[in-house]
Order: C-alpha cells, then structure tokens, then sequence
C-alpha cells in the first residue's frame, strides 16, 4: 500500500482524482489505512494505466518533461530489435534519454557486472522516481532475455523512506540510501544473453503490462518456476524439504541451493512467498476462520499464523479481512 499511496500523491500533485484512481484499480480506499497490506499486481497495474491516463505521462508526472501515453509501447518496440542484453539495455537508455529531462540512464558493461547509473539533472529524487524508472527498465529487459537478471546491489542518493524493506523486495538485500551517486548492478550475464522475443509475443506482454512485471519477473522455465508448482500441488503441510525437492528434480541439495541463487531466490523464501500469497487469498476468497486458514497452510496453532501474517504485511489477519 506504500507504494499505492506514492502514485497517489503524484497523481493528486498534478490534478488526479484519488477516488477514481482507487475505483479504476479496484482497490478499497479503507485499505489505505493499512499502510504495509498488500495489493495484487493486476491491481497495481490497472492503478498505473488509469494514473497514465489521467496525467498523459507513463512516469507519475515524476519528471518536469511527462513520459506521454503510448511511450512504452514504443520503447518496448524500439529494444524488440536487439540481438542480446547489452544491445537492448543501451537502446532502452538511449529512449528514456529522449522522453525523460530530469533523469538519464547510462549503462556500463564490463566483464564483472552490467552497472545502470541514474543521473539526476538537478537535485536527488525521491525513491519512488527510481523505483518507477527500474521497474520499467528492468521489467523490459527480463522478458527480451526471457529470465529474471540477478539484481547485485543498488545505491540511491535518495534519503532512506519508510517502506525501504518493501523497495529490498523490489530491488535486491544491497539497497543502500544518501549515497554520493545513483547506480543499480547486475549480473554480467545479462550482457550476452540473447533477445528471445518476437513481435508476436510482444503483443501478449503489452496486454499485461505493466501487472506481469511488477513484481520481479518471473520465468516460467526456470528452477524456482519449477520448484513453486510443485508446491502448489501439495497441501502446504506437506511440503517437503529441499533435500526431497532436489531429489525429486534429480540433482543434489547443494545444486538446487546453487541454481536457485543463480536466480535471486532460495527455496525458504520461494516457500515463504507462497504460503503469504495463500494466506492473503484465502482472506479475501473464502469465509474460513482464521484457525481453517492457519491450520490449512501448516501452523501448528493460530498464533503462529497471526504472527507470520504480521510479519508479512503488518497487520493482524483479521484487520486485513476487514478492510480488503
């Protein structure tokens, strides 16, 4: 909801309507009063297309030149040409140089890490301005390369706001704030990946964007892909450790830890992740009580439920029940 309640204040700084911002979203205005609840991408999405809409500017009116309706599509369609990562990443920067006036992206590539420097044309922005940029750029980059890149570190000359552990999530562990420049790292790889994309499968990723890439895109192909359907197909009591998941996808534990690093996850918080998302699901989907709910996904008793639920979104499941 933090990130919910930044796009609305750029929206109302430059003449948007909070309440219709809300109803285009489908997002209950009581939710805002729980300032760590969660709301689904698809949500997140429908709250940036008609912000997009309202203001004409695809970037919150964050920038003193607006990122006009329609320039995704095209910057979507000028990185589609690329032959690897490198290539679109430059392409991508090249575009937003030419749309944006306050902000400007400028890769470096070498052979230890591909290095994104945010340069600010007057003073720091604010941590939403950066969030928004990455979010775009990367989103865009994971689905031409067809895999989620490895997020290194990232060091913002912004101030540390107050959901910084939600923007961890967004970015990667190394998020450092107040520092002398802005820059975002990732993995080297990325540079020689080739583009899989093609024109056709760009209209299916248009017609979902940006809810397919908000949250941290996800390969349908890769190990944690696989490792997730697995779960999902047992009741969560019965999910097995990582010893009788790698077993089961014929490789040894040490492999399965390793190639889920590879990919920026590890099976604890693939696990975490999914009992969360069942949690909040089952919330807003079914009239179980909290004990169902609790027993269903594998706690032993409901405090421990309760506990992990407020961990997770900072309010207590049944508050959370009540306003979504």
């Amino acid at each position: 909801m933090s990130l919910v309640e930044e796009a609305l204040r750029c929206a109302e700084a430059r003449g948007g309507l909070r309440e219709s911002l809300l109803a285009a979203a489908d997002i209950a205005p009581a939710m805002l009063e729980s300032p760590r609840a969660r709301v689904s991408p698809a949500q997140y999405g429908k709250l940036w297309h008609a912000t997009a809409d309202a203001l004409d500017d695809e970037f919150f009116g964050q920038d003193s030149h607006p990122m006009r309706r329609g320039s995704f599509v095209l910057l979507s369609h000028a990185a589609l040409g690329s032959r690897d990562g490198a290539q679109a990443l430059t392409r991508i920067a090249n575009f937003l140089r030419l749309v944006l006036d306050d902000l400007t992206l400028e890769p470096e590539i070498d052979a230890t890490r591909v290095r994104i420097r945010l340069r600010d044309r007057r003073e720091p922005k604010g941590m939403f301005a950066y969030a928004t940029a990455f979010i775009l750029v990367y989103g865009l980059l994971c689905w031409l390369v067809g895999r989620r890149i490895p997020v290194l570190s990232a060091h913002l000359r912004c101030p540390e706001p107050a959901a910084s552990d939600e923007y961890r999530l967004m970015f990667c562990d190394d998020l450092q704030f107040g520092q002398p420049a802005s820059h975002v790292d990732l993995s080297p790889e990325i540079a020689a990946l080739p583009v899989v994309q093609t024109a056709a499968s760009l209209r299916t990723f248009l017609r979902d964007a940006p809810a397919n890439f908000i949250v941290k895109y996800r390969n349908p192909d890769s190990l944690a892909a696989h490792v997730r359907r697995r779960l999902r197909q047992l009741p969560p009591a019965d999910w097995p450790d990582s010893d009788r998941v790698a077993a089961a996808l014929n490789m040894a534990e040490a492999t399965l830890r390793r190639r889920l690093k590879q990919e920026g996850a590890t099976y604890q918080a693939i696990k975490d992740a999914l009992r969360r998302d069942l949690a909040i699901s089952r919330l807003a989907d079914t009239s179980a009580t909290i004990a169902e709910i609790a027993d269903a996904l594998g706690f032993a008793e409901p405090s421990a439920f309760r506990r992990a639920f407020r961990k997770w979104t900072g309010v207590r499941p049944a508050d959370y029940r009540r306003t979504g």
